[in-house]
């Protein structure tokens, strides 16, 4: 059965967000799949209508796949983790992928702060929602530009959702 796969992260923030958009799309239709891109709305510039346009393509979505590379810190873009727990708490699969191999208490500089050490790539509350719906977070380290789409780790993520 093909999946609708939402596929959320920081890349819409790229220069070039509607061709890696399409590039991901089309390596999900090479599978089977149908990729839902954010940025395959056509709304303006409006937080609210953003806002319910992508909340429309999660609920539209059989499962998500997020890109969890660390994006403006150490750890996955704020707005991709809201989108991973809403649909997480919605019961459906998710599945992360990134481009730092670093476990994320090696990514955190120290400071007068407690730090997470469970060895996981990103924060508890992210790695064990996709743990507990069923997923896992494939990790390819890649240098290449624009590295923050994290395309090889995209590739292996989601050729591992490859359908029968």
């Amino acid at each position: 059965m093909a999946l609708k796969l939402y596929l959320a992260g920081p890349d819409v923030f790229l220069r070039e967000a509607i061709e890696i958009g399409r590039r991901k799309k089309a390596i999900c239709g090479n599978i089977g799949h149908e990729g839902l891109f954010p940025l395959d709305n056509k709304v303006s510039k409006d937080a609210t209508a953003i806002f319910a346009a992508n909340r429309d393509l999660m609920d539209r979505a059989d499962a998500g796949l997020f890109n969890l590379s660390p994006f403006r810190g150490p750890s996955a873009d704020a707005g991709t983790v809201f989108e991973l727990g809403f649909m997480a708490a919605r019961g459906k699969p998710v599945f992360g992928y990134s481009n730092a191999p670093a476990v994320y208490e090696d990514r955190v500089a120290p400071d007068a702060y407690e730090i997470e050490r469970f060895g996981l790539a990103d924060n508890l509350m992210i790695a064990e929602a996709i743990r507990t719906a069923g997923g896992e977070i494939t990790i390819v380290e890649e240098k290449a530009e624009p590295c923050l789409a994290a395309m090889a780790a995209f590739e292996a993520a989601v050729t591992r959702l490859r359908m029968p």
